[in-house]
């Protein structure tokens, strides 16, 4: 067994055409490996191949070409053993209306081959905090509950890979605190977690290394540390003690604009204008600083710098 979870090597997916439409190619060779243990962001706009990549690992889509191993499993070879190691935890709630939770699990248990004496129904609807629903019919459930029960159909095989596909898309504040807590008890446990979001500052807070995928192919990849600190830029927001009729002459390379009650925005390349520049520039246009602050970048930014070209999320 090596150091990775997943292990993806020049993966094409074209999918066939029409008469009325061209093959549409959805993965250009893409090349990715999942280190065991973290929590990985796969991040991406609309259309950018994400749900292609996360099927495909699913054994949902058959790949044009490459090679996919999970948790060491060659997908070619081993296509049971490959797929055991993962759980998918879909963002579309499709689940049966007329089985209770625990009948949900139980059936899913069968799917995989889960022997009867081995299987954790109640363990994990404790874990996901349905104990008490157990027995309610799944089309009574709120939102909420049938999202909380698709992760538990997702660890009924145990499985060392779990993939979260947009997990907090539509929940309340409350719910998604929860979803957290318990995704992080499973990965303190050891399992690798493999997340989607459009919400991105949840994959900076939660997520050790991000992949970034754009018109398929890997763009970006790197701890989320590093990617947000590729980002050169920094915003000087500076509160003038009287107002400005006009904006300063500043150091090459900076932009300034107006923002709310005054506020000048300054943007500016951290390595190559110094602060001491900018604030000798105020200096010296008679401007009298009244309050100072600082904008860091964050994963959004580098998001929309990689797929600036892409629609919006």
């Amino acid at each position: 067994m090596g150091d990775y979870a997943i292990e993806i090597k020049n993966l094409r997916k074209t999918y066939a055409g029409s008469r009325s439409a061209e093959p549409k190619v959805a993965l250009k060779g893409v090349d990715l490996a999942i280190p065991k243990g973290t929590i990985f962001g796969l991040l991406g706009p609309n259309g950018a191949g994400k749900s292609t990549l996360i099927n495909i690992m699913a054994g949902l889509v058959i790949k044009s070409a490459g090679a996919v191993r999970i948790w060491g499993f060659d997908q070619d070879k081993n296509p049971r053993q490959s797929r055991a190691a993962i759980g998918i935890v879909p963002q579309e709630l499709n689940l049966d209306a007329f089985l209770t939770p625990r009948e949900s699990l139980d059936l899913q248990a069968g799917l995989f081959g889960v022997p009867k004496r081995e299987r954790r129904t109640d363990e994990i609807l404790a874990t996901v905090g349905l104990a008490d629903k157990a027995n309610a019919y799944a089309r009574a459930l709120s939102g909420g509950m049938r999202r909380r029960l698709l992760l538990g159909k997702a660890m009924v095989h145990n499985p060392p890979v779990l993939v979260l596909d947009e997990p907090t898309a539509g929940v309340d504040i409350e719910l998604r605190r929860t979803l957290w807590a318990h995704i992080r008890e499973m990965n303190e446990a050891g399992t690798t977690i493999i997340l989607t979001t459009h919400y991105l500052e949840e994959a900076e807070e939660m997520c050790d290394r991000i992949a970034i995928i754009n018109h398929g192919e890997i763009v970006a990849e790197d701890s989320t540390e590093n990617l947000v600190a590729s980002m050169d830029v920094k915003t000087l927001l500076v509160t003038p003690d009287a107002p400005l009729s006009e904006i300063p002459l500043l150091p090459l390379g900076v932009s300034a604009s107006f923002r709310d009650s005054g506020v000048l925005a300054l943007c500016y390349s951290r390595s190559q204008t110094p602060v001491s520049e900018i604030l000798s520039a105020l200096e010296a246009g008679d401007i009298t600083i009244k309050d100072i602050a600082s904008e860091e970048p964050d994963l959004e930014d580098v998001f929309v710098r990689l797929t600036e070209d892409s629609p919006a999320v």
